[in-house]
């Protein structure tokens, strides 16, 4: 459990790292949220699991949400680079951040979908057809790749447009700090 842990821990540390290089350090923790939103989701279940039905978490789910949590990301970070792509574009309109958020989200809704539909298929054949010994890394995944599915695609860009929209209303100018012009 605890060499789980640090490895998890380690695999976060190494993503912030990595998306901070490549976007930027916002975008970064907003992706964290949402990693962190499906692995305590997906331990939560597990839990409840254990306590109603006697599963146990092992070495396999360690595995499980360490493979979660890299799928995740993968689908954080092609919202995020269409995001990105987009605010270059659109940015320079004067469009709010949100409306380039909504519309970013909207172009890689299908993809992300179809993806982790294509990534669900099998899961759920292995853990119907497959061995007892599996059933509870295939359930882990399962579960961790639905909810990663609607993290990446709700939870983080929902956490970027609100954090880019409070950062921005406080660099505006605030009306009332500009001086007025002298009445005639």
């Amino acid at each position: 459990l605890k060499n789980g842990l640090m490895g998890l821990l380690l695999a976060y540390l190494l993503i912030v790292g990595y998306l901070t290089f490549r976007f930027q350090l916002d975008y970064a923790l907003c992706a964290i949220i949402g990693l962190v939103h499906d692995s305590l989701f997906v331990i939560g279940a597990f839990a409840a699991l254990g306590y109603l039905f006697g599963t146990e978490i092992d070495s396999l789910f360690i595995t499980g949400i360490l493979t979660v949590v890299g799928f995740s990301v993968h689908d954080t970070i092609v919202v995020f680079d269409r995001l990105r792509e987009n605010s270059r574009i659109l940015y320079t309109k004067r469009l709010p951040f949100w409306q380039i958020a909504n519309l970013s989200v909207n172009q890689t809704l299908a993809r992300s979908i179809n993806t982790s539909l294509t990534a669900l298929l099998p899961l759920v054949a292995l853990y119907f057809f497959g061995g007892q010994t599996t059933k509870d890394l295939v359930l882990t995944m399962i579960m961790g790749i639905t909810v990663g599915t609607y993290s990446s695609i709700c939870v983080a860009s929902l956490m970027l447009s609100w954090w880019r929209e409070r950062t921005d209303a406080r660099q505006a100018p605030n009306p009332s700090d500009t001086p007025s012009p002298a009445l005639s």
